[in-house]
């Protein structure tokens, strides 16, 4: 992986200065920023480049009560995105705050290269909660991605926050099928590397894959990931946005979320 500096990264705002401005203000702030209009071959590049201020350990708050999920819903059809991120209780899973954003998608949908399509009304969602979470799920993958730097990596590289990657199905990779306990797991690899986990979070359900995001080794995003589902196949935070997200795609706003 090429060495990157963070002195070297351009300082550009995501499309429309108000996510910035916002997220100055709040809670949640970029350490990081790049261009956002770009090419397919550019975009390759950056996550590429990127991928090397990833931190594949723990460097968690000593403690941990505000975990988010983060998802986005498709317009069947159409361009339009519905960007949603729910912030519970660790201990209860009560909802705590969420924040929506709905925009239209400036990047083409090419597997990938997803994060360019979805970042942008993330980081105006994330920018409308009050309090920053302690660690953030992300619907999608982290460094079991091609070049090393899916969504979650890149969220949680441009905040710098600790992000687990946890998504339904493979991108990359080959692994033997866990075993049919909650809890059972087996190893991603990809051209011998070991990229994420394959985690059975209920018995006899389809495992999840869990891949790091930043600030967490593939232990410890397993473990949270277990944690955080305790009735369900996927956790409890990705499940809620999901839930908003989707009521937001049928035009019904903001969805009354239950606690489990």
């Amino acid at each position: 992986m090429p060495s990157t500096n963070a002195a070297d990264v351009q300082n550009v705002d995501l499309p429309g200065s108000d996510a910035v401005i916002l997220l100055n203000h709040y809670m949640l702030e970029f350490r990081l920023s790049h261009p956002w209009c770009l090419s397919v071959g550019e975009a390759e590049s950056l996550q590429t480049r990127f991928a090397g201020f990833v931190e594949k350990s723990d460097r968690l708050p000593r403690t941990i009560c505000r975990v988010a999920g983060a998802d986005v819903a498709y317009e069947s059809g159409g361009d339009r995105l519905f960007a949603a991120v729910v912030t519970q209780d660790l201990q209860t899973f009560a909802v705590l705050e969420t924040g929506t954003q709905q925009d239209l998608a400036c990047f083409p949908y090419i597997p990938g290269l997803f994060s360019f399509r979805e970042i942008p009304p993330l980081a105006r969602a994330l920018a409308k909660l009050a309090h920053a979470p302690d660690l953030l799920i992300c619907d999608g993958h982290g460094l079991a991605h091609p070049r090393r730097f899916g969504l979650a990596c890149h969220l949680g590289v441009l905040f710098d926050i600790p992000t687990i990657g946890c998504a339904k199905s493979c991108l990359i990779g080959q692994y033997d099928s866990p075993g049919d306990r909650r809890g059972d797991c087996s190893l991603l690899t990809y051209e011998g590397e070991t990229i994420g986990a394959v985690l059975r979070t209920q018995d006899r359900r389809k495992p999840v894959f869990v891949s790091i995001g930043h600030r967490i080794s593939l232990s410890s995003a397993c473990a949270w990931i277990l944690r955080l589902a305790p009735c369900y196949r996927q956790p409890e935070p990705i499940r809620q946005a999901n839930r908003l997200a989707n009521h937001m795609k049928k035009g019904r706003g903001n969805a009354e979320l239950t606690e489990i």
